[in-house]
């Protein structure tokens, strides 16, 4: 997966060109005294969206001066007796407004527009705005409405309404049932002051300064302070994601279990990086939950330990070397074999056709005998240039560790970027016809995406097969807050894809050896539960071993205040019958605002 920053970087950078663009302008009627609740109306989509309105009167709550999106909020003070309709809403001013401050009383003329943050290609719901506005202080410290209370018995159980089929799934038109659903609720106070109190942070603080909270304490929560995401269908209602009107610089750095303490308050908008957020004008203080890095435990000598680890795009100009080797042998104990993805070639994102790894490698190897561990050698594949998607430059691969005082690699020659390895029958045991090899290279499933490296590994006189993954991301699928609902899951197409050829080669090995020992491990980019797990798993071929952790211990990345498994280890089932290996999250990463990589590694132990 590309680093998130990057990713973000990118779409900012887009949206700051296209935004008037996605702004709709649809006539030139007016409209005359009318109020905030009007324009907002009980469905999604506005009104009077493409009309002139005039007059607008207000309470400014808030005013917002950097980024691409500039103006200010208003509330009517005098709510209507209806709760779908929300009394806030934003004026786009484009420029740093000028000559308005919170507690001002305004009136505003402009149109009414419905603006899809991210375009409306990317399926987010749509934010009513007064653009091309003009407006009037009528006076000024004023007091500003009292926030809504946003807390556990506000915030309904079910997430959203099934959307109109006739709409392609779209809730745009539904009516609001704000006491129902909980994207009715968030969108029935678009705009307008809301306030939570003595939130437990769930997403730590990111390079944007914003951070998610739960409003919910109890719910699908883990012993680390997280809400675990364990089902499409249980999507954690009570997620927020907070940013501040203030400085960046004065954002709190909080980690997963962390406590926002007293009231954070102020209005409620939508962006396209994570939905419903409140845009704080008062934070709370930030209350240590003092969460600490695990350490798992180190391997028995008779027992092979094998790790997998997205190391986030590293490259030889990165500074994260140290941190990563003190990760490796301080806190996974120094695995026998480790998968690590996201190697970027040896000069990282400079596009010029290098597509060696050797130098990437050889600093992690020396930063890892430097930290005290041991001296790893390596086996990997360069792929061809920009072949294998990630980072334009970069061309990521997977790469194998293993500490040769306890592995042995069985090498067969012949393996590069599109020569395929195969399975074969030798001494009654299946080989791989090349070693280290590439599964499948040249199949469709992994068109601009990683393609799986395998190797055979001997340890105690058992060989082991290792096949090491990368699949493609879930860039391009719709967000859970999307107008469509369900959201669009696109990215799965190819996932499945891939599993299916993973899979199957898998079952060639356990078909010219029932008991052959097979690892499949990587960074899936899907669920344990997911349609992509059950295709590599197929009908007792593999198993994945993080589904032998409780429910509440099971993940490997947080996104968008979600702990959820990316990353796997599957098991062929002469492991998983033996029974004898033990299975490890170990969270040192994605719960802290300090993090080296966005993925938590995972260890598996067994006795071959």
């Amino acid at each position: 997966m590309p680093s998130k920053s990057s990713a973000r970087l990118a779409a900012l950078t887009v949206a700051a060109v296209c935004a008037a663009s996605t702004i709709t302008l649809i006539s030139p009627a007016h409209a005359e005294s009318v109020r905030i609740h009007d324009i907002q109306g009980d469905t999604r989509i506005s009104p009077y969206a493409g009309q002139q309105v005039t007059d607008v009167a207000g309470i400014v709550t808030g005013v917002r001066t950097y980024g691409s999106s500039r103006g200010f909020w208003i509330q009517d003070p005098t709510p209507d007796a209806d709760p779908a309709t929300s009394e806030g809403v934003f004026v786009h001013t484009g420029s740093t407004p000028q000559g308005v401050a919170v507690g001002d009383a305004v009136t505003v003329s402009g149109t009414v527009s419905e603006y899809v943050p991210g375009g409306t290609s990317s399926g987010n719901q749509a934010l009513t705005e007064i653009t091309r506005a003009t407006f009037t202080v009528v006076s000024g410290g004023n007091p500003v409405p009292a926030a809504t209370r946003i807390d556990a018995r506000s915030v309904p159980a079910a997430y959203a309404p099934a959307g109109d089929g006739a709409a392609n799934g779209s809730v745009n038109a539904l009516p609001l049932r704000p006491d129902r659903y909980a994207l009715d609720f968030y969108e029935s106070l678009e705009g307008m002051n809301v306030q939570v109190s003595d939130t437990r942070v769930v997403g730590a603080t990111d390079p944007y300064a914003e951070l998610w909270v739960t409003v919910k304490p109890k719910e699908n929560r883990n012993h680390r302070g997280g809400t675990v995401y364990g089902s499409y269908d249980d999507r954690n209602t009570g997620r927020l994601q907070i940013q501040s009107l203030g400085r960046a610089a004065d954002f709190p750095d909080a980690n997963v279990g962390d406590t926002l303490a007293g009231p954070t308050a102020g209005p409620l908008d939508f962006n396209q990086f994570g939905g419903y957020t409140l845009v704080a004008s008062e934070l709370g203080t930030l209350k240590s939950g003092n969460l600490r890095r695990e350490s798992t435990r180190a391997q028995r000598s008779g027992e092979l330990a094998v790790a997998t680890y997205n190391v986030e795009n590293l490259d030889p100009s990165d500074d994260t070397f140290a941190a990563h080797a003190e990760a490796i042998v301080g806190n996974l104990k120094s695995p026998d074999i480790v998968s690590l993805e996201e190697i970027q070639d040896n000069n990282g994102a400079t596009d010029d056709g290098t597509v060696a790894a050797d130098r990437t490698v050889a600093r992690l190897i020396d930063a890892i005998e430097a930290a005290g561990g041991p001296r790893y050698d390596w086996r990997g594949i360069d792929p061809a240039d920009k072949a294998d998607g990630g980072e334009p430059g970069g061309n990521i691969r997977q790469v194998f560790l293993f500490n040769p005082e306890r592995v042995s690699f069985t090498d067969r020659a012949g393996g590069d970027a599109t020569t395929a390895t195969g399975v074969t029958k030798v001494r009654g045991k299946a080989a791989l016809t090349v070693s280290p090899g590439r599964i499948a290279p040249e199949s469709a499933a992994f068109d601009n995406s990683r393609k799986p490296l395998a190797g055979e590994f001997v340890f105690r006189g058992r060989t082991v097969v290792v096949v090491a993954n990368h699949f493609a991301s879930k860039g391009g699928d719709q967000a859970l807050t999307s107008q469509y609902q369900p959201p669009s899951r696109s990215s799965e197409t190819q996932r499945h894809l891939q599993a299916k050829e993973v899979h199957d080669f898998t079952a060639k090995i356990l078909a010219v050896q029932k008991n052959a020992d097979v690892v499949v491990l990587g960074d899936i980019n899907d669920f344990e539960f997911s349609t992509t797990t059950k295709i590599l798993e197929g009908r007792g071929t593999l198993w994945s071993a993080v589904k032998s952790l409780p429910r509440s211990e099971r993940y490997s990345y947080v996104y968008q205040g979600n702990s959820q498994v990316l990353d796997q280890i599957l098991i062929s089932p002469s492991i998983r019958r033996g029974g004898a290996f033990t299975y490890d999250s170990v969270h040192l990463n994605t719960e802290f605002h300090d993090q080296i990589s966005d993925h938590d590694p995972q260890i598996l132990r067994f006795r071959p």
